[in-house]
């Protein structure tokens, strides 16, 4: 079974004017101690999707001997043990493979659990969201090998957001699966400590890092640790 790490970063590509700057973001993070970071891209430009998550996986090679960071990660001096962080590709299992990342994450209207593992076989990370009860027994079933939950509290990170299901919302999924639990949803370094007190192992967390990144995840592991 897997065991996440306390904070789950995820990188939505809508908060950067250039693959630039969501690269010297990415590296503020690893260098605030991110092992987990999932790449997002809703804009449906498959060509942007691959070249950035290229641009990731450069930054953080799956094995020693990988060429040299790119310029952008030389720019930025960021001090991190590469060879820890796992990319995790949102709904995109095609992507995933394609430029060589560690995992999918995907939500209800995506790609079927089962469709994913035949795309990335079974050594990929595969986390799958869930709103409800009815939604986590059901992913609990299939080869995920973790479970989100949210959103736990009000979020702007989505346009229609889920019903925010709280801290019980946590509590009842972490009764209903064995499986890494990831809350997901208005999270904050004010309230991360007390989602994991009510049964999540990780913290999904979008806009409470995009101020000073590696200040913001320095912070965020105090809180939870």
């Amino acid at each position: 079974m897997l065991q996440l790490p306390l904070l789950y970063a995820i990188v939505d590509d809508a908060f950067f004017s250039s693959t630039g700057e969501l690269l010297a973001f990415v590296g503020g993070l690893a260098g605030g101690g991110c092992k987990l970071l999932q790449y997002r891209n809703k804009s449906g430009n498959a060509r942007v999707m691959l070249e950035q998550a290229r641009e990731l996986r450069r930054l953080f090679p799956t094995h020693a001997g990988v060429e040299a960071h790119s310029n952008a990660a030389e720019n930025a001096a960021f001090e991190w043990d590469s060879h820890s962080v796992r990319l995790i590709m949102n709904d995109r299992a095609d992507l995933c493979r394609a430029a060589d990342f560690d995992g999918v994450h995907v939500g209800q209207e995506d790609l079927s659990p089962e469709s994913v593992r035949a795309i990335i076989g079974p050594e990929g990370w595969l986390g799958v969201s869930t709103h409800n009860p009815e939604q986590l027994r059901e992913a609990d079933l299939t080869s995920a090998d973790y479970l989100a939950i949210g959103p736990v509290f009000a979020t702007s990170s989505k346009e229609n957001p889920d019903p925010v299901v709280g801290l019980e919302g946590v509590r009842r999924a972490r009764a209903l699966t064995r499986k890494p639990l990831v809350a997901i949803g208005g999270i904050t370094r004010a309230n991360a400590a007390s989602v994991i007190e009510a049964g999540a192992d990780s913290v999904a967390v979008i806009s409470d890092l995009l101020r000073e990144p590696r200040k913001s995840a320095e912070e965020f592991f105090r809180v939870l640790r």
